[in-house]
């Protein structure tokens, strides 16, 4: 098996870049979810309640800068410095700092409310829930529940075969995976202990539930039925859909397209 795609987000909700390679710190893929959008009172504001978010992407342009683009459109955005941290309502982190005003109005303008853009400043505060698969030291960006989201090209085979052929082609993007690998068989990531892939070794936190989020079609924007209809048919247990795994990193080193994939015992 290999790795077939690798895809990161700077900005929580917002859409992603591909990458031909990554760095692997141990709350995620360096760069990805470090950055994520506040309402005036420091709620968190995602694409499940504010489906305009997805029209916007982010890449990564250097450690310190990310751009956020719009329909030909985009603008720079620098880590904050000196700025005071504001308060957040994201599970575990309590507070982050803005980024400059001129981009939060400028995501505002284009999302049609006020917004805020805040930055994690450090990851290793944000300890990862016991209840997501989390053990002691383990930690997490702004991501909701763990380090990278691994997925399958054959699982997501079967998943439009239980669909059916003649509706319209599930695209990978509605489950927004970091590493997306060819597979073997359909949802045999689900029992992987372990599993090396490249220079670096993960554990398989849980199996990762699926939310209105997958409903929304990243492009159109459209929502419908697909996937959870289907999911809640072949894969609901404990009152939730499952497709993915989350992974927590158990080191440091590189990821890149094509590295092998070993699951462990």
């Amino acid at each position: 098996m290999r790795v077939t795609q690798l895809r990161i987000y700077p900005v929580k909700s917002l859409g992603g870049t591909d990458v031909d390679s990554a760095q692997v710190e141990p709350w995620g893929l360096a760069g990805d979810r470090r950055w994520a959008l506040v309402d005036p009172a420091g709620q968190k504001v995602t694409a499940r309640e504010e489906h305009a978010l997805l029209r916007l992407w982010a890449e990564q342009v250097d450690e310190e800068t990310i751009r956020i683009h719009d329909e030909g459109e985009s603008i720079l955005v620098d880590v904050p410095l000196g700025l005071p941290p504001v308060p957040v309502s994201h599970s575990r982190q309590g507070f982050a700092p803005p980024a400059d005003q001129d981009v939060s109005e400028w995501i505002s303008d284009r999302v049609g409310r006020p917004l805020r853009l805040v930055w994690q400043e450090d990851p290793r505060v944000r300890r990862m829930s016991g209840a997501h698969g989390g053990l002691e030291g383990d930690t997490l960006s702004l991501a909701d529940a763990g380090p990278l989201l691994l997925t399958s090209e054959v699982s997501l085979a079967r998943l439009q075969e239980w669909v059916g052929a003649d509706e319209e082609p599930l695209s990978m993007l509605r489950f927004r995976p970091n590493v997306v690998i060819d597979g073997e068989e359909a949802f045999v990531e689900d029992a992987w202990p372990t599993v090396r892939i490249g220079d670096v070794r993960y554990r398989t936190a849980e199996v990762c539930d699926r939310c209105v989020m997958t409903t929304i079609d990243p492009v159109t924007l459209a929502t419908g039925p697909e996937p959870i209809r289907t999911l809640s048919q072949y894969r609901r247990w404990e009152g939730k859909t499952w497709f993915g795994t989350r992974l927590v990193p158990l080191g440091a080193g590189g990821l890149r397209l094509g590295d092998e994939v070993v699951p462990g015992p």
